[in-house]
Order: C-alpha cells, then sequence, then structure tokens
C-alpha cells in the first residue's frame, strides 16, 4: 500500500511500527459514516431550534459539538489525502475526501491535497503551506493559514454556496437566519481556529531549538483524552503523524513512545 500525499506526489512509507495495526477499510468507513452522519443530524437538529427560548448554557454546548464535528470533516479529508481512509479503494477513499472537505467549507481538494503535500515535503521551512513564512506572529499565522487553503476562486466558490443554500433555506423552510449563523458559520470559522491553533501553531511553532515540532508529550490516560478531544490526535502526536503518515488519526496515539 501507498501513502498518497497529493495528485503531484506519491510517497512511499520509510517506517513502520510493529505495534501499530494498519489502516483498514472497514474502521475508516465506519469513522466516516458515523462523523459525517453526526454533523448532518446535528445541523438539521440545530436548525429546527427556536434559539429566544434556549438557555445560553445548551447554545453553546451545540456550537461546541457542531464545531468538533466540523472539524472531524476536514479530518477525514485529510486521512483520505494521505490514502489512509479507505486504504484498499482509492476511489471510495478520495470520493469522501472530496465530499469531507467541500461539506467543510466548499474547498477544492485536489488543491487542499497539493498543499499538504507541500506541507509533509517542507515542514516549517520556505515552500511550507502551512507555516508562517516571515511573521511568526499567531495572527497574521492563522491569516496566512486561510489564505493559503482559502484562494480568491475558492472563496468566491465559497460566498456563492452559502448564500444559495442559505437563501433556499430561508425562503423555502423557513429557517432562521440566526440560526444558520450560530449553528453552520460559527462552527466553521471555530474550527478553522481548532484546526490551526492544535494542529499546526502549537506543533510547528519554534520553541526549545526545535524549528519544526513542539517537544513531545508524555503519554498518559488524561493526555491521550485531550488529544483526542482537541483535534483528533493532530495536536499532541504530530511528530508521529509526520514520521509515520500512513497510520490514521485514531492510531497515532499507538505508535508514541
Amino acid at each position: 500500500m501507498q501513502t498518497f500525499i497529493s495528485p503531484h506526489k506519491t510517497i512511499s512509507p520509510q517506517k513502520t511500527f510493529e505495534n501499530v495495526s494498519k489502516p483498514d477499510d472497514q474502521t475508516g468507513s465506519i469513522i466516516a459514516v458515523l462523523i459525517i452522519s453526526l454533523w448532518i443530524v446535528s445541523l438539521v437538529g440545530s436548525l429546527t431550534i427556536f434559539i429566544p427560548n434556549s438557555s445560553w448554557f445548551w447554545l453553546i454546548c451545540i456550537v461546541l459539538v457542531r464545531t468538533y464535528l466540523h472539524t472531524g470533516l476536514f479530518i477525514l479529508a485529510h486521512d483520505a489525502m494521505h490514502g489512509n481512509l479507505i486504504p484498499y479503494n482509492t476511489n471510495l477513499n478520495h470520493l469522501i475526501g472530496r465530499f469531507a472537505v467541500g461539506a467543510y467549507a466548499f474547498l477544492h481538494y485536489d488543491h487542499c491535497r497539493a498543499n499538504h503535500g507541500d506541507h509533509h515535503c517542507h515542514t516549517s521551512q520556505s515552500g511550507d503551506p502551512d507555516f508562517h513564512g516571515r511573521i511568526a506572529h499567531p495572527v497574521f499565522w492563522y491569516c496566512k493559514f486561510i489564505r493559503e487553503y482559502f484562494p480568491w476562486r475558492s472563496l468566491v466558490t465559497f460566498l456563492l454556496n452559502v448564500s444559495l443554500i442559505f437563501w433556499g433555506l430561508i425562503f423555502l423552510f423557513h429557517v432562521p437566519f440566526s440560526n444558520l449563523i450560530l449553528f453552520w458559520l460559527l462552527p466553521l470559522v471555530l474550527s478553522s481556529l481548532q484546526l490551526f491553533f492544535f494542529g499546526t501553531y502549537l506543533p510547528h511553532r519554534q520553541v526549545c531549538g526545535n524549528t519544526n515540532f513542539l517537544p513531545r508529550i508524555q503519554r498518559d490516560r488524561y493526555s491521550t483524552i485531550w488529544s483526542f478531544l482537541s483535534c483528533y490526535n493532530f495536536g499532541h502526536y504530530h511528530w508521529e503523524h509526520h514520521e509515520y503518515p500512513e497510520t490514521p488519526w485514531y492510531q497515532l496515539h499507538n505508535i508514541h513512545k
């Protein structure tokens, strides 16, 4: 099995880890169906909520759950870019990846895939679209991060699609505009911040003389749970992902040593 990083590059795994089971179609399919189903059900359910009669506590909880599931869509697409989601069915693997990244923000799968390939080939240096470049401040870094994955063409596509969908839901199904903002657009923004902060900024900021990765943490029960909750293991176990890109996100904690 080969790990496909971008449409222009094919990277064969150079390293293996004896305690890690390889990705398989069944597990990847179950996870994909679970995340996508929960995302759809939570979206449909949240659009029917009457906000004025709801407590702020529950509204915040729903937004956080929607944010986490929205991030899950990008994680599915990310694993698909590596060929790890449905490893033995390439067509289905990339089909789910395209759907996931499209549902995330109407992004272009091949563009994201090419960018991610450059990130792995030029980690934390010139040519890495995820790195900060000349200005390391997190605000500027976040803006560059968004610009790399949201070029003008993608931004126009996003705005057109969102406008059409919102118009249809508001005028045909009488969905309140406030629900669309609170439970669809806000989770998207928060998800982009989550992916950037935990999956890019923390692992790749220059600390302790290590220009590529945050020093590896000691694994324990709490760090494993937090790693899953913070960014589907791509924060705490980012070093593991770069060392073993053929490993799916749900196996990364197993190769921490």
